[in-house]
């Protein structure tokens, strides 16, 4: 029988081991997977390498791992914005690399990672310092960079409801990079609110098959 329902996050997070490289979803923190973060914090993991959209808010979620120190370095598309003081510090004072990558240039790179794709040639970045040292190509009059697929060890996403095999329907704008970033890493763990019975999700709503899924745990998101 498969089930990948997990009893707890730290059940769900015991493959992870110092210097894995994560993507972890969330746009700001819409869908961002707090409490699995919560969890990796609680590992005790460090010299990660974390991929995501923007490098934290506040002190939440994937702010609160950085200041934990148990971030080597940052791939994403907004490492600056109003509350992100906690990273800003870091970087400031040398303890956290930054790799920037234009969002839709970051997307394109999950996507052809889970694609199984060996490269792409994008044009966002051309003749800016986010080229220098890459290969560029004219193509039909247009110049492009070539960007390589952003593959990683694990995916922590956040879902609305999942069953027991992994299927997984997000809850509106929080479905944002979780079914990409799902598809691009070795093990995708998903906190949901609600583990379903077989047959409770609308075929038409599932969003990422179980096949990217490795682990499902259900979180009650904190109030």
């Amino acid at each position: 029988m498969i089930d990948k329902s997990k009893s707890s996050l730290s059940e769900a997070l015991s493959q992870i081991k110092d210097g894995a490289t994560i993507l972890i979803g969330g746009f700001g923190t819409a869908g961002q997977p707090a409490e699995l973060i919560d969890g990796l914090i609680e590992l005790g993991v460090k010299d990660l390498t974390i991929v995501s959209n923007n490098a934290g808010n506040g002190d939440y979620g994937l702010a609160k791992l950085l200041k934990a120190g148990s971030v080597k370095k940052v791939i994403c598309s907004f490492p600056r914005q109003a509350d992100s003081y906690v990273f800003d510090e870091l970087y400031r004072a040398g303890k956290v690399e930054l790799e920037v990558v234009p969002q839709g240039n970051l997307a394109c790179r999950i996507q052809a990672a889970g694609m199984g794709l060996g490269a792409v040639f994008t044009p966002t970045g051309f003749g800016t310092l986010l080229a220098e040292g890459k290969e560029t190509r004219e193509i039909d009059g247009k110049d492009y960079v070539l960007e390589y697929p952003i593959k990683a060890d694990f995916a922590l996403i956040k879902a609305y409801k999942g069953d027991r095999w992994g299927n997984l329907v997000y809850r509106k704008s929080a479905r944002n990079f979780g079914p990409i970033m799902a598809m691009a890493a070795d093990v995708t763990i998903a906190q949901v609110s609600e583990v379903v019975e077989l047959g409770g999700l609308d075929p038409e709503h599932i969003i990422t098959p179980g096949i990217f899924v490795q682990h499902v745990v259900q979180v009650q998101p904190a109030q």
